[in-house]
Order: C-alpha cells, then structure tokens, then sequence
C-alpha cells in the first residue's frame, strides 16, 4: 500500500476554502473520494482516503459511496455498511506502525458533508492541528467511537448519541492531555506536552 504524502510538513492546512470548481468547502469530501492522489483503497461500498488536511501523522477517511449525509440519515439499513468501514478501518490500521496506537471514530457533528469514518493514529503529529477545536473534536466525546455508533443502530434504528448543543460547548472545553488529563494553556504547549509522552512510549 503506497504511504507516500503522510508526512504533512509544508502542507496548507487552510480548511475552510471554497472548492476550485464551484460548490462550497463542506462539500469538498465528495470531491476528494475521487482524487487518485487521496485514495487509498476502495470497493464496491466504499472509499478510503488519506485526510487532506490531517490532525495526526496518519489519518484516514473512510467514506461510503452511497450518498449518506451524516450520522443522523443513518437507519438500520445502514448496519452492514457501518460494520463493513469499521472492518476496513480495522484491516487498515492494522498495516501501519504506530507507537502511539489508533482510533476510529466519528464526529457527533461533522462540519463536511458525507458520512465519513475517521482512523487517526494518537500522536497528533501534524501541523495543521491548529486549534482548540480540531483538538476537542478528537480527544473528547465529540468524537464518537465506531462501536458506539454501531451499536446504537443495532439497538435503535439509529444513532442516539447526538446533542448538538451540547456538541458545541464540548468543543470549547480548555485543552487537556488526552493521555494524563493535564490542562495545558495553548496549542504550542499542547503538542510540546504530548511530544514528551510520545518519547516514553518510544523508549520504554
């Protein structure tokens, strides 16, 4: 599997622009499920990319190639879908070195349309990790485990852990260690922090 654009050095991590072609940036995902330079892997289902802008030294996407919105389209029709990119995001990781290990998750209220599956590996090694918020989206229950969405729609129909409103004050909390659970003052310090965690890990 070609790994090759994971080092993210020099990358513009500008988000928030409007697509080339027309269209607004939330809709950049469907575009980029077609990027030969993204892809990954894909199957008949679904589509698994390198994240354009990522938040960890790996990070993927993983997409389905019917048109799902987001987690609450999601119905029980969808089950063997959500359990067939948890099993690819699985198969994924699986091939990757990774000291610091991976999630695999959704966001409870993601700014991109398309459902989409994140595996990010736990070192947020990336300068466009930027802001409080890209953190909180990550390392607190704003991200969602794949489990846990599962295992709603086995269980409901759908998907029972969203709160909007609650969603958008979590993103505000103050920035905390996702290993030790230290508070820490502003992003620089942050990733300094967790770059003393990651050489224990790698040492020990």
């Amino acid at each position: 599997m070609n790994r090759k654009g994971d080092d993210n050095g020099g990358k513009d991590c500008s988000e928030k622009k409007k697509m080339k072609v027309g269209g607004h940036w939330s809709q950049g995902l469907k575009a980029s499920m077609h990027d030969p330079s993204l892809i990954v892997k894909q199957d008949e289902l679904i589509v698994i990319i390198k994240d354009k802008y990522p938040k960890a030294k790996h990070h993927y996407l993983i997409l389905p190639k019917a048109d799902v919105r987001n987690l609450k389209a999601l119905n029980i029709d969808h089950l063997s879908l959500l359990k067939h990119m948890q099993d690819e995001a699985k198969k994924l990781i699986n091939g990757i070195e990774s000291p610091s290990g991976f999630k695999i998750g959704y966001h409870a209220v993601p700014s991109m349309s398309q459902l989409h599956l994140h595996a990010i590996s736990q070192d947020f090694d990336s300068p466009c990790l930027k802001t409080k918020t890209h953190w909180n989206a990550f390392t607190t229950e704003y991200f969602i485990d794949s489990e846990d969405v599962i295992r709603d729609v086995e269980k409901y129909g759908k998907v029972c852990c969203i709160d909007e409103r609650s969603a958008k004050e979590i993103l505000k909390k103050d920035l905390r260690c996702h290993i030790c659970n230290e508070s820490l003052k502003n992003m620089p310090k942050l990733k300094e922090h967790i770059l003393v965690h990651m050489g224990k890990k790698n040492n020990s």
